[in-house]
């Protein structure tokens, strides 16, 4: 019997498509799946690339089918079932053998997952996969973080299935145990910015310029050939020109934002390290307001529903999401080079951008520009905000986010991501700031002391004379 290159237990949607992905680009699966009904479905569905799949209903059978040093992919949902699942496994594994999560699981329990296997001379990946069931079937984006070993045993199986950016596949090793775990992460928070942005830049157009819901889609569609060009306003454009009894399809969508918690992780990571992360902060309050629809609906009637109209063009909506789509992806790599620092992780900024260019939820063309940016960091140390050619673009686009964001909380239109933005951006330029109110605030109730201007050491104010 011949054995396969790779195993891959879990055949849910996204575990299905990088089978089928895999056997494509010429490589023998294993597969298995807890409900083993499922396996024989998966299989007959598979036409033509059956015969590169090999079906096991037994975990054993499954492991005992592959080449060594073993290489087996799970996905399954995070948490207690990965656990579960390598209980169960590492005793029919042998030293040098690779387990993968390809789930979205927090990367605290991928490091410490990989240090317990490690012990036993296993390798484990945490492996962040972006781009839905589509992605995985044909190209996703991939971050790896694992050892040198595992990746030496992934790298030509991920490069055949990845999505190719101008025939360059988007994948990379950034680093051990949970760096590819934290780059997903940080990429699903900036997705989470990034879609709420749109979702207010289609209020303001929708209820604040009186525009239908064609009309709007059709703007996206306009915009995605141009600077805005992405996935995320690419599927806008097409959504909102859907119409079912005459009625645009998304007016009859409850409007209650439902997530996962990747982003909610990014957030709580970024306060671990004493980053900001602002504009993904909002974004999941959005969201978490969104679901209270019935006390929503009370206040509506106790202080009024009403949103008035808005002076803005849609060019300005259009350099206001260019704008907060500068600052989002900014926030999202502050917060990965503190994650490199604290974790030891050798993350590459300019690789992370250019993985991201296809495959992936958050690509876009703004994406060529940052990964250019890291490419020359050494004239701005890493700091996105301080790049030429970044900094060039934010400056044309600021005022009509300022503009943009000024005329929605004027009328009444909710733009928390849009609104953040303006202070993340502001906060950080002001050379002299207020923050030594605070300081002298918390001298004169706590003592806790101070930095003078003109003098070193730690001070205590006169009230304490």
């Amino acid at each position: 019997m011949s054995r396969a290159n790779i195993g891959i237990y879990g055949l849910g949607v996204m575990g299905s498509a990088l089978a089928l992905n895999l056997a494509e680009q010429g490589f023998d699966v294993a597969v298995t799946n807890r409900e083993v009904s499922w396996i024989a479905d998966f299989v007959a569905e598979a036409g033509p690339l059956a015969e590169r799949l090999h079906p096991h209903s037994e975990l054993s059978a499954f492991v005992s089918g592959l080449k060594t040093p073993r290489v087996i992919l799970f996905m399954i949902p995070s948490g207690a079932p990965m656990d579960s699942m390598i209980a169960a496994v590492t005793p029919l594994l042998e030293a040098g053998d690779t387990i993968i999560d390809g789930g979205n699981a927090n990367f605290h329990d991928t490091r410490r997952r990989a240090e317990a296997l490690g012990q036993q001379d296993l390798h484990f990946v945490g492996m962040g996969v972006s781009g839905g069931e589509k992605g995985a079937r044909h190209g996703p984006s991939m971050m790896v973080g694992g050892t040198a070993h595992s990746w030496t045993q992934l790298e030509p199986m991920l490069r055949a299935i990845a999505a190719k950016y101008e025939g360059v596949p988007c994948v990379a090793h950034l680093g051990p145990d949970g760096a590819g775990h934290f780059v997903k992460t940080v990429h699903n928070g900036i997705e989470y910015a990034d879609m709420q942005m749109i979702a207010e830049a289609y209020g303001l157009m929708r209820f604040g310029l009186g525009m239908s819901a064609p009309e709007i889609g059709a703007q996206f569609e306009a915009w995605d050939k141009g600077p805005l060009r992405s996935y995320l306003v690419e599927i806008t454009g097409a959504l909102l020109q859907y119409e079912e009894a005459g009625v645009p399809f998304v007016d009859h969508i409850r409007d209650a934002a439902g997530q996962k918690g990747t982003g909610r992780w990014t957030v709580i990571e970024a306060l671990q390290m004493g980053q900001s992360a602002s504009m993904i902060e909002a974004a999941i309050g959005a969201r978490s307001w969104s679901s209270e629809k019935v006390l929503r609906e009370r206040l509506g009637v106790q202080y009024g529903a009403g949103r008035g109209a808005v002076s803005v063009s849609l060019d300005q909506i259009a350099d206001a999401l260019m704008a907060g789509r500068i600052l989002a992806y900014a926030q999202g790599f502050r917060i990965l080079r503190q994650a490199a620092e604290e974790y030891n992780w050798p993350l590459d900024f300019a690789r992370i951008a250019q993985i991201w260019r296809a495959g992936c939820i958050i690509r876009a063309a703004l994406l060529d520009d940052i990964a250019e940016a890291f490419e020359n960091s050494a004239s701005h140390g890493g700091q996105l905000l301080e790049a030429e050619a970044i900094a060039a673009k934010l400056q044309a686009a600021l005022p009509r986010l300022r503009a943009v964001a000024g005329a929605a909380l004027g009328a009444g239109h909710p733009a928390p991501a849009l609104s953040s933005a303006v202070s993340f951006f502001d906060s950080l330029r002001i050379g002299s700031g207020t923050a030594n109110i605070i300081q002298a605030q918390r001298d004169f109730f706590g003592r806790h002391g101070f930095e003078r201007l003109d003098q070193e050491g730690k001070h205590h104010g006169p009230w304490w004379d």
